[in-house]
């Protein structure tokens, strides 16, 4: 395996998966949309900030039709745009632990924070939260839109952090063709790096057992879709992660 696939440069395709990610046009938190084929319903994952353009371009050029929103959790740089591209019709599913964060994640965030989302975007921020969430647990598996996703449970971050798991091996990314599954890891494990936890409902020792007890026991050969940078492999963080080393 040699460079790490990018995970926002455009399309990736997975086995009999249409993967689009993106970046947000604040903090670069990206954006999913995964679907069994063009044409089909799909399921949008992390709608940041400022994402309902871009988004509303992929979901046309590939006629996709969405069917529900997955949040890894429950901060505003992954959640900002749910509401409208629920709609009042599909589900926001969010781990029961981060599930408070949806009634109003701006309450979490600093007037410096709001000032500069009011100055990159021209208006004040505003939430209404999504009228239909659902709530997700460890160990559940999701069949939404042709698809079958695994939650997996891995606070620290946050209390909710879950990670998404497809059992579909992803195919033309470069050398790396050995990759068996995907994991969309949110803010939980990134490339050389994992999440803070220094937030509000963050805990380092959660996030050590997360990295210890969900993480390292995924498959080296898993393809890693994460929230913020390029996508990374299981392996290439097991060897070089140093937040991993030791565990």
């Amino acid at each position: 395996m040699n460079a790490p696939p990018s995970a926002v440069t455009g399309r990736i395709r997975l086995d009999d998966v249409l993967t689009i990610g993106f970046p947000a046009s604040a903090f670069a938190t990206n954006c999913y949309i995964l679907a069994p084929s063009a044409g089909e319903e799909c399921l949008i994952v992390d709608p940041g900030i400022g994402v309902e353009d871009r988004l509303a371009e992929v979901l046309t050029e590939h006629r996709l039709r969405p069917a529900a929103v997955l949040l890894t959790h429950g901060h505003i740089d992954h959640t900002y745009s749910v509401t409208p591209v629920c709609g009042g019709e599909i589900g926001a599913y969010i781990h029961s632990a981060d599930r408070y964060r949806l009634a109003d994640p701006l309450a979490s965030i600093g007037q410096e924070l709001r000032f500069m989302l009011e100055q990159q975007f021209g208006t004040s921020a505003t939430w209404t939260e999504p009228s239909q969430i659902v709530e997700v647990e460890n160990g559940q598996n999701l069949e939404i839109a042709g698809l079958s996703v695994d939650i997996l449970h891995a606070p620290g971050h946050t209390e909710g952090s879950v990670m998404f798991r497809l059992p579909t091996p992803p195919t033309g990314i470069g050398d790396d063709h050995d990759l068996t599954s995907t994991v969309l890891s949110g803010d939980v494990l990134f490339a050389g790096s994992i999440g803070r936890t220094d937030l509000p409902g963050g805990d380092d020792a959660a996030m050590q057992r997360s990295l210890r007890e969900v993480v390292l026991p995924l498959p080296d050969p898993t393809l890693v879709l994460t929230g913020h940078g390029p996508a990374t492999t299981i392996a290439r963080e097991r060897a070089a992660n140093p937040y991993l080393q030791g565990l």
